[in-house]
């Protein structure tokens, strides 16, 4: 049985044939403009390039720490002008879930995750509990000890989080386990993020793994791989998935999107996947491109 076809290493005529025949790059942010607050060299004149060609720039991050209002704020303090349109994170798409799925208004949502979960539930129009405030908290195990949680709470959302602990774990546990038909939402998987430009940290699949192990139950995965996230890009930007770019560092996460999308996909080695675990023979996720990082685009494409 024979795999995919062993990636392309990025060469200048790959570059000409991706601007001749795509309308739309998708980037992934962390490990591709970025590493932490420190932005990647050449990005800011790689993306200057691509719009001047008239493509479609859309940014789409599995981090959920911030709304799409604040990613745009980081943009600009990098010196990168992109709209909040153009954003689209698994918090917004945690948001946008329960809107399509019609969650009724007067249920709550707990979030084991950050201020930008919180932020996109509430321009949804619904109610979050938990965030970075019940980091602050802390259980009492003693006898007769009775933890108390809100039964109005239809959902969990569980993301990136800093300041999880022991209390937002069993605040979490009891609303999956005892309030009836409360959801189950994960914002993504990633097992480690570079939350800083010197190192990789632990990502939300380590906060989404606790939260399994104490309900003994899977959740429902709204950022990338999963195809939710371009079911809005479609309905807003109406280009055909076969005039896309997915461009990520990550194989099981931004590739496997693009992939499962339709897309073409190029990885790039600046962040979380090494040239080494992209050959290893027990990889079969194989993007159409490879490449050290997004700046090639630019320097590949010629005068």
């Amino acid at each position: 049985m024979t795999g995919p076809p062993p990636p392309q290493l990025l060469s200048s005529r790959d570059v000409r044939h991706l601007l001749d025949s795509v309308d739309a790059f998708l980037f992934d942010c962390d490990g591709v403009i970025w590493k932490g607050h420190k932005l990647i060299d050449g990005v800011a004149q790689t993306l200057d390039m691509l719009r001047s060609k008239g493509k479609k720039l859309i940014f789409v991050t599995n981090n959920s720490t911030k709304s799409r209002s604040q990613y745009a704020k980081k943009f600009h303090s990098l010196g990168i002008s992109v709209t909040q349109e153009e954003i689209f994170s698994s918090s917004f798409a945690a948001a946008m879930f329960l809107k399509v799925n019609h969650f009724p208004p007067e249920k709550k949502v707990y979030v084991v995750g950050e201020e930008g979960i919180l932020e996109e539930l509430e321009l949804a129009g619904f109610t979050g509990l938990g965030g970075p405030e019940d980091g602050k908290k802390s259980v009492q195990l003693k006898p007769n000890c009775l933890f108390e949680h809100d039964k109005s709470v239809g959902a969990v959302v569980v993301g990136l989080d800093q300041y999880i602990n022991y209390y937002k774990l069993q605040y979490a546990t009891l609303c999956i386990r005892e309030n009836p038909g409360c959801l189950f939402i994960a914002t993504n998987r990633d097992a480690v993020g570079h939350m800083t430009d010197l190192q990789e940290w632990p990502g939300a699949g380590c906060m989404v793994a606790a939260i399994c192990g104490s309900t003994e139950k899977e959740p429902i995965v709204v950022g990338k791989p999963s195809t939710f996230m371009m079911d809005f890009l479609l309905q807003k930007f109406h280009i055909s998935t076969s005039r896309m770019c997915m461009v990520g560092d990550r194989l099981d996460t931004d590739i496997l999107f693009g992939q499962n999308a339709g897309c073409r996909t190029l990885l790039v080695l600046s962040g979380v996947t090494t040239q080494s675990s992209l050959q290893d023979p027990s990889n079969h996720i194989q993007p159409d491109y490879y490449t050290s990082t997004v700046s090639d685009l630019l320097n590949l494409s010629g005068p």
